[in-house]
């Protein structure tokens, strides 16, 4: 396919090389912000290609696995310096998101040139990882170690692609594993050449990349007899189907799925300007769409009135339009199917007669009829029947609850089906710990929530059916690995 000189077409990454779809297909990629803007093609893959990618992460796999821990931890290094290499060629990556994806340049440029960072911590796992477990005090001598599965499939979301990439390619690397990784359609150019980048400094077949429609290559992806480990973030439904789906094969799978997060603003909270910015952040960063956002709070009812002002006030100060300019500060959802979800809850609740308050200015009314845009929206005391309460909203709103006690604001908080991450926003440490020991989630954040408050070195994941596994931390390694033992007679092994 002949490409215009202004657009860009990414290709597919196969066994050591940057090749186009075996079909010769591609799909094209619009500007969310201007939906009318072209701004190029990623390849079609097909299930020969799916066949290809996994022969050759199967091909790599035994000499990969052969390596030492230590010897994996340098390429993941090597990596890490080699994606920030060529600050041109970075800064076109982020340019290039930005347009594809929706996200304002500062979040892009995040995400992309932080991408790194997660290589090195994992390699940094590496002797830990060597030390063998023993067993000496038994009636024979036993050592614990652990093994990689083979090839693992990699399925990563469009609403941060590279950061959820970057919390378990690592991982399955230093483990041993090879890896087959499929991006999102809404997703594709940069987050294909950052993947392209990262494969050729490892290795020939070790990483092998696929883009395409879910519905084409995704399923056969996933029950791809190479196969040995699936890792897939994204919705809750389609995590129910791919658990129905590594049924057949007993493909081990780690699931991280949709949240519906709770935050508890205690009578005692410190609300302040910094408050009510690391809040807003939780909320709608990204335009709110980030699965560990904020998305239900809860606040005493003797603060209510005071957070809602404030929490009003910086949203007052937003801007919202295209995310190339550097005055914006939100932009579009990333896709029509999104924007129209978020805008139907949002209406649902208004025609129940609930107060919904939009903030920001709109920098340009054209282009914001034009695009997926959405601007950052309050509801207020909602009845928790509304969808906007009970659904995962994946988009910039966020209801606002009142409550008399504690033990009212975690029945509310609890009474999800979801349990990814919460937050509890108080002056009392005990009270912090006794109530975050208490939220049904994954991970609980005190007086922080979200991105902004995550320690990439702990474990993340959800309950409930926000998921199933950890990914990040040392627990992230765990994940693409199998226990191992090992034991002899009394006093000859060890």
């Amino acid at each position: 396919m002949s490409t215009p000189p202004n657009l860009i077409a990414t290709p597919l990454y196969i066994d050591g090389s940057r090749v186009n779809a075996s079909s010769g297909e591609f799909y094209q990629v619009f500007n969310p912000a201007r939906t009318s803007e072209l701004i190029g093609y990623a390849a079609s893959a097909s299930m020969e290609d799916v066949d290809s990618a996994c022969e050759a992460a199967h091909g790599a796999y035994h000499a990969w696995s052969a390596l030492s821990y230590a010897e994996r931890a340098v390429y993941l290094r090597s990596i890490a310096r080699h994606l920030t290499s060529d600050q041109d060629e970075l800064n076109a990556r982020i340019r290039l998101f930005t347009r594809e994806h929706g996200k304002v340049f500062k979040e892009a440029s995040i995400e992309m040139s932080r991408l790194g960072e997660r290589f090195s911590q994992v390699a940094d796992y590496a002797d830990r990882l060597a030390d063998d477990q023993q067993i000496t005090d038994g009636i024979f001598d036993t050592i614990i170690t652990r093994q990689p599965r083979g090839v693992a499939a990699l399925v990563v979301p469009w609403n941060w692609p590279l950061s959820i990439m970057g919390a378990k390619l690592p991982q399955a690397l230093l483990a041993g594993n090879t890896a087959v990784l499929k991006l999102s359609q809404q997703a594709s150019l940069a987050p294909a050449l950052t993947i392209a980048l990262i494969a050729e400094a490892l290795p020939t077949g070790v990483l092998n990349l696929l883009t395409g429609p879910s519905s084409r290559i995704g399923d056969g992806l996933l029950s791809h007899p190479r196969v040995r480990k699936i890792n897939f973030t994204g919705s809750t439904a389609v995590g129910k189907h791919l658990m129905r789906l590594a049924a057949d094969n007993l493909t081990p799978i780690t699931l991280e799925l949709g949240g519906n997060d709770a935050g508890l603003v205690l009578e005692d909270a410190e609300l302040n300007e910094a408050a009510f910015m690391r809040m807003y952040l939780a909320a709608f960063m990204s335009a709110g769409q980030i699965c560990m956002a904020l998305k239900r709070l809860y606040v005493h009812r003797s603060r209510y009135d005071e957070l809602v002002a404030g929490l009003s006030a910086v949203m007052s100060k937003q801007v919202i339009g295209d995310g190339l300019d550097p005055e914006v500060t939100m932009g579009p959802l990333n896709n029509r199917k999104q924007r129209d979800l978020v805008a139907g809850m949002i209406a649902e609740a208004r025609d129940a007669g609930t107060e919904v308050r939009e903030f920001g200015r709109v920098q340009d009314p054209v282009l914001f009829e034009e695009g997926y845009f959405l601007r950052p929206t309050l509801v207020l005391n909602p009845d928790s029947t509304l969808r906007v309460v009970r659904e995962e909203q994946f988009g910039p709103v966020l209801p606002i609850i009142p409550f008399d006690t504690d033990e009212e604001a975690l029945q509310m908080a609890n009474n999800s089906d979801f349990g990814l991450c919460s937050s509890v926003w108080t002056g009392s440490k005990e009270r912090a710990l006794k109530l975050a020991r208490k939220l049904e989630a994954g991970y609980t954040y005190i007086n922080g929530h979200g991105p902004m408050a995550q320690d990439n070195l702990a474990p993340f994941g959800g309950l409930k059916q926000s998921g199933i596994g950890r990914n990040l931390g040392y627990e992230g390694v765990l994940e693409f690995q199998e226990y191992h033992s090992i034991s002899s007679p009394k006093s000859w092994l060890l």
